[in-house]
């Protein structure tokens, strides 16, 4: 992907909401699991080099961009556990020992946790990007919550680069934020799942993702959510578009 033309303060909201998630949690995670949009296999892939370098998978940034450098160990021990939990709920996986951390992984997570001291357990998105099958992924490593392992979806609430700077969009933009946030957090957690399976049937759902590899990292978290009801945690404008984070717990 290359960037649209770019303001130095246009991130500085969403960089202090990323700065703010550890304060939120109960206690340091033992562990990360991270649902990145930017990879997509078969089956569900887990990522369980010891040591995974940098996958630059981006073009046109400066070239600081590209010295980047986020040392966080993997979580080898913490993926035989995910691969027993998913083989459990009756869900094919995979393994990965030698691709390494995407953007979606040590972009946010440098400003979320800049120590880089917690293992990260990466896990792929499905071919096909069904979203019943990645609710039912979350719903699967449920059990990990109790594990003090955090589990995040790593995707973007409005994700349509050819939009991005187009005024037309924006109005699109906030009736799908609307929709989103009254689905996670207001809404009846009974329906939330077969309401976010449907997704695509929101109000302007095409506009704000011509292609939802973006939204499904949060369909594994909310299906990993169970009955906790979602918390509006971020609400912001990037180019004029609505986006949203969302904590559940």
């Amino acid at each position: 992907m290359a960037p649209p033309r770019e303001e130095p303060t246009r991130w500085l909201a969403l960089a202090a909401y990323l700065r703010s998630i550890p304060s939120t949690l109960p206690e340091k995670p033992l562990a990360l699991l991270v649902i990145s949009a930017h990879w997509e296999r078969p089956v569900p892939t887990i990522l369980i080099a010891d040591r995974p370098g940098l996958l630059f998978d981006y073009y046109g940034f400066p070239p600081e961009t590209y010295r980047l450098t986020y040392p966080a160990p993997g979580a080898p021990e913490l993926g035989h556990r995910v691969k027993v939990l998913l083989t459990g709920a009756g869900i094919d996986c995979d393994a990965d020992e030698k691709r390494d951390y995407d953007h979606g992984i040590f972009v946010p997570l440098k400003v979320a946790f800049p120590e880089a001291d917690i293992p990260i357990l990466q896990l792929s998105l499905v071919a096909g990007l069904d979203p019943a099958r990645h609710i039912a992924i979350g719903r699967a490593l449920a059990p990990l919550r109790d594990e003090n392992v955090a589990i995040i979806g790593s995707g973007l609430s409005f994700h349509n680069l050819s939009a991005l700077s187009d005024p037309a969009a924006s109005a699109p933009s906030e009736a799908f934020d609307d929709w989103l946030t009254e689905t996670l957090c207001t809404g009846p957690v009974s329906a939330r799942e077969d309401q976010l399976a449907q997704w695509d049937a929101a109000p302007f759902a095409r506009i704000c993702h011509p292609r939802e590899e973006h939204l499904l990292p949060l369909m594994v978290a909310a299906g990993a959510a169970a009955g906790d009801a979602g918390r509006h945690v971020f609400s912001g404008k990037i180019w004029g578009k609505a986006v949203s984070a969302y904590q559940f717990g």
